[in-house]
């Protein structure tokens, strides 16, 4: 058996087995496709594992009878990631078919795949235990409204009340001044270059308010506004302006929507039986990449020799000894 999440996965719709199942195959191909078809659910379905079982034939052989069974349309080789965070990992799956496919009909059933995929993963997965918080709520609330034990002790004698000091009571009306306005307003602490008036803040809140919707701090802000000061400043006010116009900074994300809390797409990357390069399934028709495709139209894939291309041994040798006479 493979490790959980590799191996053979069955495609559903399968029809029960028979005697004619395969029958069209070649020879070599029947042979592998029986064998696979009667393998178990999750088992290993690699070159070596089933060259290893199949005594008959060599790993070059069982991997042109995989290339084949994908092209008739019995399997699929595909790449898909299992886990979350930084224990993601990708894992190789083989959907067979007893009954051959048509391009259309894997690209569909893929696609449903990787939507079942993507429905497991946003599931929940933990139920928090309410009756144990709220036996432990309970326990807090009683103990906390359990009458605590206070010594009876004598009252002493009332103090004369000293005479009430009246203070100037603060302004209700007078707004709270905003992050922008403190922060201008501290410029002249920093340097007195910048010393500002109440209404020259007032002036340019505005701007600076503008400065941090964009998602920058009041530190940064006040950096912004005093790095590389001229020895001089006639008009703090206009300078400022000036600066803050000229570098206002660009719009920044809010961290509700950073990349990091965003969930990656998962879907199955079909592999090519022949070559393992990876591609979406209807990028690999047949189970196979563009060049592997083209090499077997093109009759390249079968490397045997034909039997009237055998080459000819002893004029080969007659040659070489006309060659080593001369000498």
């Amino acid at each position: 058996m493979a490790n959980p999440g590799y191996g053979k996965r069955t495609a559903s719709d399968q029809p029960r087995g028979g005697a004619a199942d395969f029958s069209l195959l070649p020879i070599r191909e029947r042979y592998v496709a029986g064998f696979i078809d009667h393998l178990p659910e999750g088992a290993s379905m690699s070159v070596k594992q089933l060259a290893r079982q199949l005594p008959l034939y060599g790993q070059q052989a069982i991997s042109s009878a995989l290339t084949a069974l994908s092209v008739a349309g019995h399997l699929r080789r595909v790449r898909c990631p299992v886990g979350a965070g930084d224990e993601t990992r990708w894992v190789f799956r083989t959907f067979w078919s007893r009954t051959a496919r048509d391009n259309a009909w894997w690209t569909t059933f893929l696609a449903t795949e990787t939507a079942t995929e993507a429905a497991t993963i946003k599931a929940p997965s933990h139920t928090p235990n309410a009756p144990a918080q709220a036996q432990a709520q309970a326990q807090a609330q009683a103990q906390a409204q359990a009458p605590t034990a206070v010594p009876q002790q004598r009252t002493p004698a009332p103090a004369p009340a000293p005479a009430p000091t009246t203070r100037p009571a603060p302004d209700a009306t007078e707004p709270t001044p905003s992050p922008a306005y403190l922060a201008l307003a501290r410029l002249g602490r920093n340097d007195h270059r910048l010393t500002l008036s109440a209404d020259d803040c007032a002036t340019l809140e505005p701007q600076a308010t503008q400065w941090l919707t964009r998602g920058v701090s009041t530190d940064y802000l006040t950096s912004a506004l005093t790095a590389g000061l001229p020895a001089e400043i006639s008009s703090p006010v206009g300078f400022l302006r000036r600066r803050l116009t000229d570098k206002m900074p660009p719009r920044l994300p809010s961290e509700s929507t950073s990349p990091a809390t965003t969930t990656p797409a998962r879907s199955l990357l079909v592999e090519c039986t022949d070559c393992g390069r990876l591609g979406r399934p209807e990028a690999l028709p047949d189970g196979l990449c563009r060049p592997c495709r083209e090499t077997r139209s093109n009759g390249a894939g079968d490397l045997t020799p034909a039997p009237t291309e055998a080459p000819d041994v002893k004029a080969h040798m007659a040659n070489l000894r006309d060659l080593l006479r001369s000498v």
